[in-house]
């Protein structure tokens, strides 16, 4: 299983894109699921994904521990609510914030989750 995107960078990776990928047969393999459960769980707002160098991935710090962050789908959704897609997701997810320990990504695996969720549910007003 590959933990991440080899050394270089993405093509399309930013400044507030996270340090390591997983591609969805090794998230399947991760989370000891089917490909097509890990496909329904995107559809599902459960993950998210982004391509990236024309694959599809997943930040591999979102399935930590062979499991999905515990809030991860609540913030998701909110940030949907919100009218955010994938992608704007993925940046808000992993923008520096200084007022949380790094990102709000980093925050979920975190004691602060419910103050991620928090300011997801505000960004609809």
């Amino acid at each position: 299983m590959t933990d991440s995107v080899p050394s270089g960078q993405p093509a399309a990776a930013g400044p507030a894109d996270p340090a390591a990928w997983l591609t969805l047969p090794d998230v399947a393999e991760r989370l000891d699921l089917s490909i097509s459960k890990v496909h329904q769980m995107i559809r599902d707002r459960e993950l998210v994904a982004a391509r990236r160098d024309g694959v599809r991935r997943i930040p591999a710090d979102l399935v930590a521990n062979k499991q999905v962050l515990k809030h991860l789908p609540g913030v998701l959704n909110l940030l949907a609510d919100a009218g955010y897609d994938d992608e704007a997701a993925l940046r808000w997810l992993y923008e520096e914030d200084p007022t949380l320990p790094g990102t709000p990504a980093a925050a979920l695996a975190g004691d602060q989750a419910r103050e991620v969720k928090r300011r997801a549910q505000a960004l609809g007003f």
